[in-house]
């Protein structure tokens, strides 16, 4: 089973602090890059893996999304988004993503933020909503890119001419990584670019994008705080169709 930290109470206090927790899609930087590379929600069944507190599903349906399914394996995530909004076309479920099971060819999009470096079998998740989605359906997400995961040591170093170095521990040697975010022993799954592109390919997945995201300038005037993810990339946003 995939490690429920969300349920933690340390782990939820503390994220429940940070800037997306308490501006939702408009507090997550990438959001704008993300939800570019979505399709028009109108009339889309739509499930979001990994829902959190249902930020994205509470988007999608008011975008005009026909019915919304989230998914999430926190109780506590879940009562969050319950408690947000009680429109009948939104539904949430708890359950492991690691053992997922979804009707098959019933969505249109498949969406998930930041939750798939959680999943030890990811391909098994990529055949599952591979199944789960119509032909031409759409299966985009957010993950922790490889190299922001396999650090050596927590920020950067500087050499003597002042350039900045970002780095790495072991990058090719896949597996759980343990780390000290929000709380201690928070356990992640490290996997290359080839890897993860790899296995939505064994899945029957045709990528259509794939964005190694970055802050633009305009993000940069407006959040400073920013500059540390121009000298690594933080997050990979990935678009494939069934």
């Amino acid at each position: 089973m995939t490690q429920n930290i969300y349920d933690d109470p340390a782990f939820f206090d503390n994220y429940s602090q940070l800037g997306r927790s308490k501006q939702g899609l408009e507090g997550a930087a990438e959001w704008p890059a993300l939800r570019a590379m979505l399709p028009r929600m109108r009339g889309l069944n739509v499930v979001d893996l990994g829902c959190g507190y249902g930020w994205f599903c509470r988007w999608a349906r008011e975008a005009g999304a026909a019915a919304v399914l989230g998914v999430d394996v926190s109780e506590k995530m879940l009562e969050r988004a319950r408690s947000s909004s009680n429109d009948p076309a939104m539904t949430y479920v708890r359950a492991d993503l690691e053992h997922l099971d979804l009707p098959e060819a019933s969505f249109d999009l498949a969406y998930s933020s930041l939750a798939f470096h959680y999943i030890a079998n990811l391909r098994g998740l990529f055949d599952t909503v591979h199944r789960a989605l119509v032909p031409g359906g759409r299966l985009v997400f957010s993950i922790e890119h490889p190299i922001f995961m396999a650090p050596q040591q927590p920020g950067w170093s500087v050499d003597a001419d002042g350039r900045k170095h970002w780095p790495l521990d072991s990058y090719q040697l896949e597996g759980p990584r343990v780390t000290n975010w929000l709380a201690e022993g928070v356990v992640k799954q490290h996997r290359t670019i080839g890897t993860l592109l790899n296995h939505l390919i064994g899945a029957g997945f045709t990528i259509a994008h794939v964005d190694e995201w970055g802050p633009t300038d305009a993000d940069l005037a407006a959040r400073p705080e920013l500059a540390e993810e121009r000298e690594r990339p933080m997050m990979l946003l990935v678009s494939a169709t069934r």
